[in-house]
């Protein structure tokens, strides 16, 4: 028997509402696709470097250097993006080099906007392994995976709305090598903290080429709220002492070594200044002072706006070495 035609309308409306849902939840950060380029920078690696700048509605979340690293029969992605959007935006930028699979991504820490991309990579490939510090994995577990994907969708005003959390289940352990097809890549564990706590940092041993995450920002100030200032400055010195000459910072350009000295002197040079200072004057008095020893970095971005947040979070470092 012949289905009433408002029967058949209803059943295309409900296929079209499931198609447009569809869509929605495999939106793209066109913007990334579009304005941005995957940027060769050693034999086997490519990076898309983010603007600089807080997550914000503008720029969808997009604000770090989501890279991948190419084999003779594989691709592994190093930190992808805050959302599910922007790891789609990646892909992209992936399949414009290689269609090789997507096997691995390397999460260098806890911060959301650089792994909550890992979604994007999951949907492409089931079987696509995760991996980070054990300690990165247990704070995801214990609720800050839910936190940063609440404080994504906040900053962004929900530009970032829909991603789900994929959590890494391949814990590291120090100087861990794992092949991506021809190429290995080795985990460097910090000790202590530098920029925040349990995070990893990666080499791409045949290229020379370590990526950083957020130990290390090329020309920038970044928020230190989870950090130490001379766990930053000892790890640069770990970095300088590496047999690597391309450095691939989470925030800021890729260059060489000499990104990691200058950020370790500031890292240094501020702390100095701090502990001197704070032995006469209080912490709203001390900014005129440390900028004049901080003359090689007062051009960097966001120098203005966090130089004083720097400070303070110095001195209740130095306050705690005092106990």
């Amino acid at each position: 028997m012949k289905q009433p035609v408002w029967h058949w309308l209803g059943g295309m409306a409900l296929l079209a509402l499931s198609l447009n849902t569809w869509a929605a939840d495999k939106s793209i950060h066109q913007g990334i696709v579009d304005n941005y380029k995957a940027e060769k920078v050693s034999d086997h690696v490519y990076v898309i470097h983010g603007p600089a700048g807080q997550p914000s509605k503008e720029n969808q979340g997009f604000i770090n250097n989501p890279g991948f690293i190419v084999g003779d029969s594989e691709v592994a992605v190093v930190d992808p993006g805050s959302s599910a959007a922007i790891g789609r935006a990646v892909l992209a930028h992936i399949r414009k080099v290689t269609d090789k699979p997507v096997t691995k991504v390397f999460i260098t820490h806890i911060h959301g906007d650089h792994w909550l991309g890992n979604q994007a990579f999951k949907e492409a490939n089931a079987d696509t392994r995760f991996y980070a510090s054990a300690g990165m994995i247990e704070e995801a577990k214990n609720g800050a995976g839910d936190s940063w994907v609440e404080t994504m969708n906040t900053m962004t005003e929900n530009a970032t709305a829909g991603t789900e959390i994929v959590i890494p289940g391949e814990p590291l352990s120090q100087d861990q090598a794992i092949k991506v097809g021809n190429v290995t890549v080795k985990a460097h564990l910090v000790e202590g903290k530098a920029h925040t706590s349990n995070e990893v940092m990666f080499e791409v041993v045949e290229d020379k080429l370590l990526f950083t995450g957020d130990t290390i920002s090329n020309k920038r100030l970044i928020m230190m709220d989870e950090g130490s200032f001379p766990g930053s400055a000892s790890n640069a010195e770990r970095i300088s002492a590496m047999d690597v000459k391309t450095i691939v910072p989470g925030h800021g350009a890729t260059g060489d070594k000499a990104i990691v000295t200058a950020y370790g002197k500031y890292m240094s040079t501020l702390y100095s200044a701090v502990k001197e200072l704070r032995e006469t004057m209080e912490a709203h008095e001390m900014k005129p002072k440390v900028i004049e020893k901080l003359t090689d970095s007062k051009d960097w971005h966001s120098f203005d706006e966090i130089l004083g947040k720097h400070i303070s979070l110095a001195i209740l470092e130095a306050e705690q070495e005092d106990f």
